[in-house]
């Protein structure tokens, strides 16, 4: 590739190579009945074809990591009495007996009168996420990309921080919201860091301001988006 090129890639806040695709799902859990929906690929991720069972709440802990189980027990108890948006990093096992490593993130769900009716987000599987040769890419490209927007890097650090990543993970997350949203990495980031300011540094409730920030940034990019 030549320099120009890489040049006017980095200026449209795109990487130079291909951005890895995450293992992502999505998932809706109603609070009146406990009901919850899962994507295809949240059922695969779990060992299911898509429609070969119904989740339930007992389905999704019976394949959790026993020592992960009490924190999401904790968590979806949490929910069903205050709402709001929120953040899990553990493990679950498949039905194949394989541990996968997770983040849930999640925000609330309303209706149309804008009351809270459950929850609604995603899971990024972290497990096996990349292949040697994106990996190699990246390493390659990260550098230079980073020397030239500082707020990719701001923003990667501000996950790392908040969801306890790496900071290939932490800037691949930012590469699934740009893709998903089809909103310019630059841009995204950029509007990441500058909402920064506006969260409240309280243990309890910066990690669940930030999911709803993460989850919800990209409507606040304006013309930004691409085309």
């Amino acid at each position: 590739m030549s320099n120009p090129e890489r040049a006017r890639q980095l200026d449209d806040g795109i990487p130079s190579q291909p951005a890895p695709r995450l293992d992502a799902g999505s998932f809706r859990f109603w609070f009146v009945g406990q009901r919850w929906e899962w994507s295809d690929e949240v059922a695969r991720m779990h060992g299911y074809e898509p429609g070969e069972v119904e989740p339930t709440t007992e389905l999704l802990l019976s394949h959790k990591h026993p020592d992960d189980r009490q924190h999401v027990q904790d968590l979806l108890d949490h929910l069903l009495h205050q709402g709001g948006s929120f953040s899990s990093r553990h493990r679950f096992i498949d039905t194949s007996g394989a541990e996968h490593t997770v983040i849930v993130l999640a925000d609330r769900m309303v209706d149309g009168d804008g009351a809270v009716v459950g929850t609604e987000g995603y899971y990024v599987d972290l497990t096996d996420t990349f292949t040697r040769t994106r990996r190699e890419a990246l390493d390659e490209s990260l550098p230079e990309l980073f020397a030239s927007r500082a707020a990719i890097e701001q923003a990667k650090g501000a996950l790392m921080l908040v969801y306890g990543v790496d900071a290939e993970t932490a800037f691949n997350l930012l590469l699934w919201r740009s893709q998903q949203t089809n909103t310019k990495l630059r841009a995204l980031a950029t509007q990441v860091v500058a909402e920064l300011d506006g969260l409240q540094f309280q243990p309890d409730g910066l990690r669940h301001q930030f999911d709803h920030l993460l989850l919800t940034v990209h409507e606040r990019v304006g013309d930004n988006r691409t085309q």
